[in-house]
């Protein structure tokens, strides 16, 4: 049984389609995901990328539908993670004549992983190109989209980037190009594998795409999800615009509370962010409308909310005290956002208490150390139940919130 998608006659999709997966260390896979590895048969047989390492004998059979293994004389990897590289070392065996392709830091990473003692190597540089015959790769380094060892692999002949992770996305489909799904439903994935994968390394990004949009394309073959052949441009763009630090009109809520003191002034800030955005639709008809989420922490995967923070303007967090502390779903809400190193953002910390301080100073503390600058000098606070002061004052908190994001997007939308 053939179980592989043609890009072009002798340029083979074999990888897997993960239907089950549900956590990629941590990121929400709620529509499973693929690994996908490209087999090119030419006077030279080259397998780009492999798969996960529970998934080796399915990508043996695919290529095996193809080719016999004994005939494959490259396997080119493009980066190491094991979502890529995991069933490197079956393929390794299977195929005794191959050659691994690689960058040397790729040889170096795949060494801490396997025993790559016995194995045969070609290392590539950036610039370099691997001939199959009446094609070629040229192989460019991207260190750090998403470590330091990736690479892709353009193949001029038939405008063909092998974009390792970017602009890839976890969907698990049968359907395996742009076209043939709705493109809207495409670009969200996107933009959380972007958010929740890619983001940290903005800058890197745009010197990546100064590079692709030199390049003459009608494919883009990522590592995950589909491929791209009708909506380059629309990819292109929003990579542009992610890493560039756009920011769209949006105010997020994040609150976790124990007895809905820190839920009500959640929904007080949340309430002052849409009368405001509502005020500045009447006054900017032109202009699209504010968005405001509230997000409560326990309830909404991070992966929604580093996919909503990755362009949001303001943001506030509100957390309960909890011995002394914060509540532990706003304390690995802060560490993701920390992490994923999203641009700057406007924000507030908030907050209930009964005897002591805990949970709103700790969410101020940690917006100071990531360097997001408050709208208030100190937590707002409820002790028990929030009075009508501190409501009021948490709706105040709400428009300026809605007003900082909207000068963030005016100030950046033209970029």
């Amino acid at each position: 049984m053939k179980l592989s998608t043609e890009l072009r006659p002798g340029i083979d999709q074999v990888g897997y389609v993960d239907y089950n997966v549900r956590d990629f260390h941590g990121y929400d896979t709620r529509l499973g995901a693929t690994y996908n590895a490209y087999l090119i048969l030419d006077e030279k047989v080259a397998l780009i990328d492999t798969v996960k390492t529970p998934f080796a004998a399915q990508l043996k059979r695919n290529v095996a539908s193809l080719v016999d293994l004994e005939k494959v004389d490259y396997l080119v990897c493009l980066h190491a993670e094991l979502d890529h590289a995991g069933a490197l070392p079956a393929m390794v065996e299977a195929c005794p004549n191959a050659v691994v392709v690689c960058n040397a830091k790729c040889k170096d990473a795949l060494a801490g992983f396997f025993d790559v003692s016995n194995w045969k190597f070609q290392i590539v540089a950036s610039g370099d190109t691997l001939s199959l015959g009446k094609r070629s790769l040229a192989f460019v380094n991207i260190p750090m989209v998403h470590w330091p060892e990736s690479s892709v692999a353009y193949m001029p002949e038939e405008k063909i980037l092998f974009s390792n992770d970017a602009f890839g996305q976890h969907i698990a489909t049968s359907i395996r190009f742009d076209d043939e799904l709705d493109l809207p439903k495409i670009m969200e994935e996107a933009k959380s594998y972007y958010a929740n994968i890619v983001a940290p390394y903005g800058k890197q990004v745009l010197n990546v795409l100064k590079t692709v949009q030199t390049l003459d394309l009608e494919l883009i073959a990522p590592a995950h999800g589909v491929m791209w052949r009708s909506n380059i441009p629309a990819i292109l763009d929003a990579y542009q615009r992610w890493a560039s630090g756009k920011y769209a009109p949006k105010v997020l809520v994040i609150y976790d509370s124990m007895w809905q003191s820190t839920e009500i002034m959640a929904e007080e800030i949340y309430a002052g962010a849409v009368e405001k955005g509502q005020e500045l639709a009447k006054a900017n008809p032109s202009e699209p409308r504010l968005d405001a989420q509230l997000m409560h922490a326990r309830k909404t995967a991070l992966t929604r909310v580093a996919t909503e923070s990755l362009d949001a303007g303001a943001v506030a967090f509100g957390s309960a005290t909890l011995n002394a502390c914060l509540m532990p779903e706003m304390a690995a809400v802060l560490a993701y956002v920390q992490g994923l190193k999203f641009v700057q953002k406007d924000a507030l910390a908030f907050g209930s208490f009964g005897w002591g301080v805990g949970g709103p100073e700790m969410i101020q503390k940690k917006l100071e150390e990531i360097k997001y600058p408050t709208i208030t000098p100190a937590p707002l606070k409820a002790k028990q139940r929030p009075n009508a002061e501190t409501l009021q004052a948490c709706r105040e908190a709400g428009a300026a919130l809605a007003q900082a994001a909207w000068d963030r997007y005016l100030k950046t939308k033209t970029l």
